[in-house]
């Protein structure tokens, strides 16, 4: 289990990463070279534009005003100066509300972690209960002398503890009161000043029966003008037009190449060439301009044809339409009611964004849908109890001392100041972090199958099922497991009665694990984010060796979104360990703290 020692040093490294990430971001925004990197917004709005520096050749890559450099911490203030209302109109309400969970965290446990630690913390180090003759069969170190553990059953100190969990609960309630006062104005006066927009009159209808005696447009009108006279406006079915698309992709491709040697040949006036095999590295060599026009026309011609094809081919339409509406209280009637006695007929919901949509699932018979979301519940099922495997292993990692009880053989290696410091303080964290890199793609994938119809119901549904996993594995599973390895051999010897007793003084001994893990995921981690890596790396591969004109350099710029699937449930998870260990624990409340504010310093950035 790990110390103070160990705690420090994992705090030390986490800390040091934390502000070297945030030194190199506000160094590596400095140099023109990355302008496009952390400032996508700005330039794809057409605010900003690329540096332009005179004077020497590395100028225009590498920013050599030495001045620059003494405000390079500028960016902070700079980032939290942003006025609300210009930063919904900058990058939205929902990315506004999104950072708003961060200052809530802030206004929940600051306040928290300042009774809790004035209070708390000295009521539990005098209690003694943890170094006293019953107690030697335990395992635990000075920091579980700070929890709720180290106090006598029966003892007075318990009023304390109790009058403090319901400040703690009052305080709690009355924040998320007014915080969800303050978001539900701001998405009424959001919705107010918004121009109305065709979604919002329109619902997405499925499973839309065969008629032998109508087409499925012609039923889809005819059912929608029967059975809703004074609100049915039009609609618009579903086509299957993969060929198509991929046409009008392979245009924009052949435009993106004719623009770019047009350019090239504007600029040096001879005439460019390419060849016509393979990637244009074989095959006759032609002029470039002419055959990429030529090409043009000629897929222009084909989607033409492929365009008449798919309109006038009945297998190409799909059981699904949407029907717009006269108003909104038309749509939202038929959105919310059942159309039909059969309840597996006309499936009505709001109609997501067009950008929204993922057509891949609109035509998923309801059957067929049911089936795959049981199969997918029992997959979720399988996989979290299956992950407790790796669950278990990372708090095998984090309780030396329990795996010295059982095996020790291992004693003297694992007693070696630096391995066991390095281990119980840094190697848990990274571990379970290392071991959750993958979950939430898997999880996503089976959303896919589940069938919804829209990006943001999967980015939910997704988030839906990381958030029951982390609580499920993470939370609950590293104090089961964790407490089992902690106190095995009083497991084994202590008769069945007493086993829910010695949980009960184990759970709060595992804040420990949670500390370690909030550091490396919460600290270092979340200042990562601002350094933006990935994009960084593949906007400078892009623009080396694919970017050709400037609509190519647009699109290597990768503004970013935010990974609601992941950050989501990983911040509910840290609301919920903060509640929980507040009064439990209290010590661990300041390592909570910094993690918002860390994040609401680094996400307030990044929507900037």
């Amino acid at each position: 289990m790990a110390n103070l020692q160990d705690i420090s040093l994992s705090a030390a490294i986490n800390l040091l990463s934390a502000f070297a990430f945030l030194i190199a971001f506000a160094i590596l925004r400095l140099q023109p070279f990355n302008d496009r990197v952390y400032f996508p917004k700005w330039y794809l709005k057409g605010i900003r534009s690329s540096p332009t520096r005179s004077g020497a050749f590395v100028s225009r890559f590498v920013n050599l005003d030495c001045k620059t450099y003494l405000k390079f911490l500028n960016w902070m203030p700079a980032a939290l100066r942003m006025p609300e209302l210009e930063l919904i109109d900058h990058a939205g309400l929902d990315s506004v509300v999104y950072i708003r969970i961060y200052l809530l965290g802030l206004k929940m446990f600051v306040p928290l972690c300042t009774l809790a630690l004035a209070i708390l913390v000295p009521i539990n180090w005098t209690g003694k209960l943890l170094e006293r003759q019953h107690a030697k069969d335990l395992t635990f170190n000075d920091i579980d002398k700070l929890s709720i553990s180290n106090v006598a059953e029966g003892s007075q100190r318990f009023w304390a503890h109790m009058a403090v969990a319901y400040i703690f609960s009052f305080w709690t309630m009355y924040v998320l009161y007014i915080e969800y006062k303050t978001v539900a104005a701001m998405r009424l006066r959001f919705l107010a000043s918004e121009n109305r927009r065709p979604d919002q009159f329109t619902v997405l209808v499925r499973n839309v029966p065969p008629d032998a005696d109508e087409s499925i447009s012609e039923h889809v009108e005819h059912f929608f003008c029967v059975n809703h006279p004074d609100h049915y406006l039009t609609h618009q079915v579903v086509y299957n037009a993969n060929k198509l698309a991929n046409l009008v992709a392979k245009r924009k491709s052949l435009q993106n190449w004719f623009t770019y040697y047009n350019n090239k040949y504007e600029r040096t006036s001879n005439k460019p060439t390419t060849k016509t095999g393979l990637c244009g590295l074989c095959g006759t060599t032609v002029d470039a301009v002419d055959y990429y026009a030529a090409e043009i026309q000629k897929i222009e011609q084909e989607e033409v044809a492929e365009r008449e094809k798919v309109l006038s081919d009945s297998k190409s339409i799909i059981p699904a339409a949407f029907v717009s509406f006269k108003s909104r209280w038309g749509a939202a009637i038929c959105a919310q009611t059942q159309q039909s006695s059969n309840p597996t007929l006309w499936l009505t919901e709001w109609a997501p964004e067009p950008r929204d949509v993922y057509w891949d699932n609109l035509a998923i018979p309801y059957v067929e849908l049911s089936i795959r979301r049981l199969l997918m519940a029992s997959a979720l099922f399988f996989l979290t109890f299956f992950f407790m495997i790796p669950i278990a292993f990372v708090q095998s990692l984090a309780n030396i001392e329990g795996i010295e009880k059982v095996f020790p053989f291992l004693k003297k290696i694992l007693e070696t100041p630096s391995i066991k410091s390095l281990i119980q303080g840094f190697l848990p964290g990274i571990a379970l972090k290392i071991f959750l890199i993958i979950l939430p793609t898997i999880l996503m994938i089976m959303s896919k199958i589940e069938g919804f119809t829209s990006a943001s119901s999967l980015d939910r549904r997704s988030a839906g099922k990381y958030h029951l996993f982390l609580v499920v594995n993470v939370f609950l599973g590293s104090i089961i497991t964790g407490t089992a390895f902690q106190q095995l051999q009083t497991f084994i010897n202590a008769p069945p009665t007493e086993i829910p007793k010695t949980i009960g003084v184990s759970i709060p001994m595992k804040a420990t694990f949670f500390i370690t893990y909030i550091m490396v995921d919460g600290w270092a981690g979340i200042a990562a984010e601002i350094i933006r890596l990935v994009p960084l790396i593949m906007f400078h591969l892009k623009n080396t060796f694919l970017v050709k004109t400037e609509e190519d350099r647009n699109q290597a710029m990768d503004p970013g979104s935010l990974d609601f699937p992941t950050y989501e449930p990983r911040l509910q998870l840290y609301f919920l360990l903060g509640l929980v260990y507040s009064v439990v624990t209290p010590i661990l409340l300041p390592f909570i703290v910094i993690f918002f504010a860390f994040a609401y310093m680094v996400f307030r950035h990044q929507d900037c």
